[in-house]
């Protein structure tokens, strides 16, 4: 599961003022009309925050070495799947795994570009990596340009085409990264990372999943309450306590 900070909150706070219902019917259409020609619901958005400038994400990519799996974290991650190793049958181990596999029903892919803006895609657990490269070539700005995607840490190129999210690890979601596969310090790539990475017709829907959602329900007037009823207590009828008492007979008196 993906833990990210970023997300489109200069629109967001726009959820606490109203929108008008022609934004949002607006909002809703585009979205509708990029699902349907991309055939998948697709979300743009940037990162909030201070981030290097676009030459700056290209240029200063971290090094390998950065991303080294240490020792320290091959024993830490041997230590947490010992148990299940050791005290698990393969069979039983495999019957898990399909469950698991049968609770978890999609997978958000979000697609960081080197200008900070993100791509958010949702995919079932069982599609693979070459669905996610298929989209990306019809949504870029130059599909002609040879591109990778990489995951980290340990930064991991993504190769296998055939593997699926689930057996990624990428469930319930995931963040992903994007670069032009070019040589470094050419002209011809500067120039293109300095442009935008996304068509303009993808740029144009970044925010507008806020707009929708933001949409104020039309204020519905509630019927107004009946009339309480005047405080005028009930009468309740008490039975009347017969006060009569029977005559005492004197002692004296006998029958």
């Amino acid at each position: 599961m993906f833990v990210d900070g970023s997300s489109p909150l200069a629109l967001k706070r726009r959820r606490f003022t109203s929108i008008d219902s022609m934004e949002a019917a607006s909002a809703k259409a585009k979205l509708a009309a990029a699902k349907e020609k991309f055939g998948r619901e697709i979300c743009v958005f940037e990162t909030v925050g201070s981030s290097p400038s676009q030459n700056e994400v290209s240029n200063t990519e971290e090094s390998d070495d950065f991303y080294e799996f240490t020792a320290e974290d091959y024993y830490r991650l041997m230590a947490s799947k010992k148990e299940d190793k050791f005290l698990k049958t393969r069979k039983i181990r495999e019957a898990e795994e399909a469950a698991r596999r049968s609770r978890i029903t999609k997978a958000v892919i979000r697609v960081r570009f080197p200008d900070n803006h993100t791509l958010e895609v949702t995919f079932h657990p069982s599609e693979t990596v070459q669905s996610l490269v298929d989209l990306i070539v019809k949504v870029i700005a130059r599909p002609d340009l040879p591109f990778y995607l990489y995951a980290t840490p340990p930064k991991k190129q993504l190769k296998d085409m055939a593997q699926d999210f689930f057996s990624l690890g990428f469930i319930p979601g995931a963040i992903v990264y994007f670069s032009y596969d070019l040589p470094k310090g050419d002209d011809d790539t500067e120039a293109v990372n300095s442009a935008s990475f996304l068509q303009e017709e993808v740029m144009s829907l970044k925010g507008l999943e806020v707009i929708a959602e933001a949409e104020q329900p039309e204020s519905v007037q509630s019927a107004p309450e009946p009339a309480a009823a005047s405080a005028v207590p009930s009468p309740v009828t008490q039975e009347s306590k017969s006060t009569e008492k029977k005559p005492a007979k004197p002692k004296w008196f006998k029958m």
